[in-house]
């Protein structure tokens, strides 16, 4: 063995460097260096485990899709792009007790009736994975565990056992008895990462990573973890509500920014049909400040319902305040609300949610936030069973969405009679029960409200 030394690794980007410094040398983020204990190592470790790989001609490689195999449960394969696809690798990360664990168990559960698998646990004793699995009345035969955190019997069990799917839980758990390094640690989780991956791709057994998150919300060692997987998805949602969201970040096998609805019950995840019931309120009656809008999540139109309220500022500094949607843009769009359609609110605080928990990045929601501020501005209700989606540029131009036809027949398909869009999203063939309003300008849209 050889004598251990001293490395600085940064928790930002997983460089190393042979002395501490204020300054990463590789990411240039200051304080990030810890200290970290790395033996030399043989050079052997990522020796390729059947030979040598030949240069080969790119037009000469036959291209073939890989078949994917349906994990059982429909919301999660929407999200991985129709199912795990073999010799990839998977990471999920959320915040502790949102669901994670429960999600793949249920997903190895359903798998393991047509192929072998292997769950790996680090954080959990077998006796507690089995009384989860209990507690969920899920039928476990052929379910195969191990308990073990040590990288080298994982990786000799995963080559004995032959699994076509295997589960890690957690990627920070394990530990290299090559380096010295706590588990955890960024060198710890880079090896261990790197070696799992190089034996995914070596025998075409799928991986799924669960992965630790950071206090800002962030996987912990993101840049390490994140380049080295074929899929990230996120969970989302509040852990005092009942419903989950997992978001694919990274997909390269599918599209990203796909969206999988869940609901926590007492028997597990369950997938959710009809997501858009859940980011809907449902009024009693007409209420100012709200405004329904169609927005698209990957190939999946979602109807969410945005709320603003605005009420007399009482301190020298307006306060604009964003949930689920970006602060930034709120201030951009209450300027173009005042340059071309005369409407102030300098004196106003602005608040904006989206409602349900859901966070809409897309810049199709512009036009819905300007309706929601207007309706409350003025205290009065948008017209019943209207939708709404448009970008508004700071000309005062409203411009068009992407899957515009798919966001109007989504909206047609839930009641919706009136859409308030952009004039180029406008449909060449008129859909049945849904009246299109076309609009070019914010002076237009907003005349709508007069």
């Amino acid at each position: 063995m050889a004598k251990a030394r001293s490395t600085y690794v940064c928790s930002e980007c997983g460089g190393t460097a042979p002395k501490w410094q204020g300054k990463c040398p590789h990411c240039g983020s200051w304080n990030t260096l810890n200290e970290s204990l790395a033996a030399a190592t043989p050079t052997h470790r990522y020796a390729p485990l059947a030979g040598s790989t030949p240069v080969q001609e790119l037009s000469a490689i036959e291209a073939r899709e890989l078949p994917r195999q349906p994990t059982g449960i429909g919301e999660f394969d929407r999200v991985l792009g129709g199912g795990l696809v073999p010799g990839s690798v998977v990471l999920i990360g959320g915040d502790p007790g949102i669901g994670k664990s429960t999600l793949l168990l249920q997903a190895l559960v359903s798998l393991a009736r047509v192929v072998p698998v292997l769950y790996v646990t680090g954080e959990e004793s077998a006796e507690q994975v089995a009384l989860r699995a209990r507690r969920l009345d899920l039928p476990t035969e052929g379910t195969k565990l191990l308990a073990e955190i040590r990288l080298e019997a994982i990786m000799d069990a995963i080559s004995t056992q032959r699994p076509q799917v295997a589960v890690i839980d957690s990627i920070q758990t394990l530990y290299s008895s090559e380096l010295s390094a706590a588990p955890g640690s960024v060198s710890q989780v880079r090896e261990c990462a790197a070696q799992l991956t190089r034996l995914a791709k070596q025998t075409g057994v799928t991986l799924v990573f669960i992965g630790h998150v950071t206090k800002d919300g962030t996987l912990a060692g993101p840049r390490v973890l994140e380049h080295i997987v074929d899929t990230v998805l996120y969970f989302e949602g509040d852990t005092h509500s009942s419903f989950r969201l997992v978001r694919a970040f990274k997909n390269r096998f599918g599209a990203v920014n796909e969206l999988g609805v869940f609901a926590m019950t007492d028997k597990g995840l369950r997938g959710v049909n009809n997501p858009s019931a859940l980011f809907l309120s449902q009024h009693g009656q007409q209420v100012a400040g709200s405004c329904i809008m169609a927005t698209q999540e990957g190939t999946r139109p979602l109807l969410v319902e945005i709320q603003a309220l605005v009420d007399s500022a009482h301190v020298p500094n307006p306060r604009r305040l964003t949930v689920g949607l970006e602060g930034a843009r709120l201030a951009m769009l209450l300027a173009v609300l005042h340059r071309h359609a005369g409407v102030a609110t300098f004196d106003q605080d602005v608040f904006v949610n989206a409602v349900g928990g859901v966070k809409i990045t897309e810049p199709a929601a512009d036009l819905p936030v300007l309706l929601a501020i207007m309706s409350s501005l003025r205290d009065r209700p948008l017209p019943p069973g209207m939708v709404a989606f448009g970008e508004v540029g700071l000309a005062g131009e409203i411009r068009p969405a992407a899957r515009g036809q798919e966001r109007l027949k989504e909206a047609a398909k839930l009641g919706f009679g009136t859409a308030l869009i952009p004039k180029a999203n406008a449909p060449r063939q008129p859909i049945e029960g849904l009246e299109i309003i076309p609009v070019d300008r914010i002076e237009a849209a907003m005349e709508r409200l007069r």
